[in-house]
């Protein structure tokens, strides 16, 4: 099976495998891209199944345009939900690392009745305002009044551009303040070792989803990234169970 590549209107960045449905639609988070460890694993998985897969970079990501201090959460769903409407049909999974979890909750919100399922690893929605914005020092408030732009430290390499625009956005694409109702089963894989994203917000977000069929694994190990090929092979057999 051979992968397609392209660009949206010359702008967006994807790979696209084809095959079977329910198609799998990999959504990566905050700085990352379509080249990570989850998305090239799901991509093998994938067509070792003949499933159809679509993996993608948000603008100001990856090998798509844009800077990535120009983004917002809403962008950056806005991207994914063009790219999910042009190259996918029928029923879809999404699985959403990290901010691609917010960004999965959004696209539900706007193409429910096409979800076959939702897996988030270490999902973080709403991030910017209950878990960002809260651990920013007071200097680092003002800062980002005064100027619209900070650079914070990353464990990961380049420190991070964070924006004015960011946080006010993210309150305007907020999930978590009011029930979610999707209508497919959804799986969470969170580890109690994650510095980024604490293991209580996934327990929060299970509390707001409406549906039963709402699953959290705990990773009492696991890290933010959960790219251990341990971690790898629990991503499969999550999304196994869903296609079965």
């Amino acid at each position: 099976m051979t992968e397609e590549t392209g660009r949206l209107d010359g702008r967006l960045a994807w790979a696209r495998l084809p095959g079977k449905g329910p198609g799998v639609v990999f959504l990566p988070g905050f700085r990352s891209d379509m080249q990570g460890s989850k998305a090239v694993f799901l991509r093998d998985h994938c067509a070792a199944r003949g499933q159809a897969f679509l993996r993608l970079d948000y603008s100001g990501h990856g090998e798509s345009d844009g800077r990535f201090e120009d983004g917002t959460i809403g962008q950056w769903a806005a991207d994914a939900l063009a790219l999910f409407d042009a190259l996918t049909e029928g029923p879809q999974i999404l699985v959403g690392s990290s901010m691609g979890g917010w960004i999965a909750l959004l696209i539900a919100r706007q193409r429910a009745a096409r979800l076959a399922g939702l897996i988030g690893i270490a999902p973080a929605p709403d991030f910017t305002d209950k878990l960002l914005w809260p651990a920013l020092p007071p200097e680092a408030r003002q800062a980002l009044a005064r100027d619209g732009m900070i650079q914070l430290p990353s464990q990961y390499g380049e420190p991070t551009p964070v924006t004015r625009a960011l946080i006010e956005d993210g309150k305007r694409q907020s999930v978590l303040d009011a029930p979610i109702d999707l209508p497919c089963p959804v799986r969470i894989l969170q580890g109690m070792a994650d510095p980024d994203v604490p293991w209580r917000h996934a327990l929060r977000i299970l509390d707001t989803l409406v549906q039963g069929d709402a699953r959290v694994t705990l990773i009492k190990d696991g890290d933010h990234r959960l790219s251990r090929p341990e971690d790898l092979r629990l991503l499969a057999e999550t999304l196994d169970s869903l296609l079965a």
